[in-house]
């Protein structure tokens, strides 16, 4: 006999495709509204800006998201002042937004996390202050994915998303006796150009025999990235384990090598496991992107190492690069770096959002920081040009701007006033520009 217990139930596939969400009405946003900003010059180009309203708690943002777009050349303006909380577009979303943009700012994408519209994608053409208006059509990837689903926007010129769940079930033999835990995957492919179902498909991914017997399992993966080839899909994964003689769930365990599950693409077919030997713990990141493609590999940050955050590489023949060794915690000198989001450019250079042991406790959590890394030299060095606050939370960071080699981000400590920051990653230089307007207990998630 064969026991099962099941965490979550099996979804139903089906497809629901729904007409138009109608954008904000005038009594969602306060009268306090200002007009569309002037369209961007020809040098120029939309930054949308995101900010996360408190909900019962500073920091939490689970009282939705705001946006609002403003140009480049303003962004840059610290004589510019921007208030998405009072002027903004409310992105549909029970709680924090999860958004994504066009690599030209142009277009928005946002699929509704949780509450009645939970997996429901949109996408809004930017066309300056709260003005985002609705095009093509939209549809719900809840039958699919759950109706709070992670997903991403895939490098593949703004036509592809890709959304990810996992379920467990805990075996056990005819005696009773625990034997594994079955993870098991789904993974969404959406036509972001013509809002549909692109590939759904529903995998059991297993870890070795020695690792499962042990109480090892894949409990949540998130953050797929193409491979240079465009042949693979990469996902990264968080591990948990429970005690093999009791299934309750086991706190204090061997942090095993940072895994990634690897699909053909675009079938979603054959999915198999990859393992670091070099970085330890997750790569499912959180609300950010997580791993990003440069000059043909694939470099990846993970999280909750013992050893502090690495960035790992995964190289065109689908392997993680095991030679390749970049530890946030000896380029920093500093203790338990835990990268909260990041992103590079196309020079190697990249803007890292991080933790470490010895961060300050705010309101809503840790305080973070931002440093300016080079993958190539495996180097990193705190930005110390953007002022920093205990209060200053990074967790729910997610999303930056590349414009060439400058990355635009956000600075604001939770309830306070802040800024738009722009760093020139091939000097270093650092421009503070655009003020934020806060209001009590919400805070800023990014640019896009």
């Amino acid at each position: 006999m064969k026991r099962t217990f099941l965490n979550f139930k099996t979804l139903t596939v089906y497809i629901l495709t729904i007409g138009l969400m109608a954008a904000c009405s005038s009594d969602e946003i306060s009268e306090n509204t200002d007009p569309a900003g002037p369209d961007p010059s020809e040098d120029s180009r939309w930054i949308t800006i995101a900010a996360a309203k408190m909900g019962d708690a500073p920091g939490d943002g689970n009282g939705g998201t705001l946006i609002y777009s403003v140009s480049s050349d303003d962004a840059k303006d610290p004589t510019k002042s921007i208030e998405p909380f009072e002027n903004g577009f409310i992105a549909p979303s029970n709680r924090t937004a999860r958004l994504q943009s066009s690599e030209d700012g142009n277009t928005i994408f946002n699929i509704s996390y949780a509450g009645d519209t939970g997996g429901n994608y949109t996408k809004y053409m930017v066309e300056g202050g709260q003005n985002f208006t609705p095009t093509g059509s939209s549809v719900s990837i809840a039958p699919y994915v759950g109706t709070a689903p992670r997903w991403i926007k895939l490098f593949d010129g703004d036509k592809t998303g890709a959304a990810v769940y996992v379920s467990t079930e805990h075996q056990f033999d005819e005696n009773d006796v625990y034997t594994r835990t079955e993870a098991t995957i789904g993974v969404l492919t959406l036509d972001l150009v013509n809002s549909a179902i692109k590939e759904f498909q529903e995998h059991s991914v297993a870890l070795s025999a020695e690792e499962e017997a042990n109480g090892y399992y894949i409990s949540r993966i998130d953050m797929p990235v193409l491979n240079a080839a465009g042949d693979k899909l990469y996902i990264g994964a968080r591990l948990s384990k429970v005690d093999p003689a009791t299934t309750e769930s086991d706190s204090d365990y061997e942090i095993l090598g940072s895994k990634t599950i690897v699909l053909d693409y675009p079938s979603l077919l054959n999915p198999s496991v990859i393992t670091s030997t070099v970085g330890h713990g997750n790569t499912n990141g959180y609300r950010s992107i997580n791993a990003f493609l440069y000059e043909g590999s694939v470099y990846q940050a993970n999280q909750s190492d013992p050893e502090g955050s690495h960035i790992l590489r995964i190289d065109a023949d689908n392997e993680y690069d095991n030679a390749y060794e970049f530890n946030l915690d000896d380029a920093l000198g500093v203790e338990d770096a835990y990268i909260l989001a990041w992103r590079p450019t196309g020079n190697g250079k990249a803007v890292i959002a991080y933790r470490h042991s010895g961060s300050a406790e705010g309101l809503a959590g840790a305080q973070g920081f931002f440093a300016l890394a080079d993958l190539n030299a495996k180097t990193a060095q705190k930005i110390d040009d953007i002022p920093y606050d205990p209060d200053f939370y990074l967790f729910q960071y997610q999303g930056f701007v590349v414009d060439g080699t400058e990355i635009y981000l956000t600075q604001g400590a939770v309830g306070q006033n802040g800024n738009i920051y722009v760093v020139d990653t091939e000097t270093g230089n650092v421009t503070k520009g655009a003020e934020l307007v806060n209001v009590t207990g919400s805070h800023f998630v990014g640019v896009f």
